[in-house]
């Protein structure tokens, strides 16, 4: 599950420096970095949550 994921969250990392995503908080290029600190913030939770 955790390769899953980093591997989705790197690609929309990828799509949003070629086109950026429009969402709140993610309208520029530049802000492709708060991805990045989302992806950190998953990643603890799932190490947190497995048994």
């Amino acid at each position: 599950m955790p390769k899953i994921l980093a591997a989705l969250l790197l690609i929309a990392m990828l799509i949003h420096i070629v086109r950026p995503l429009g969402l709140p908080g993610l309208r520029q290029r530049r802000d492709f970095w708060k991805i990045a600190v989302i992806a950190i913030a998953v990643m603890m939770l799932t190490v947190l949550i497995r048994p």
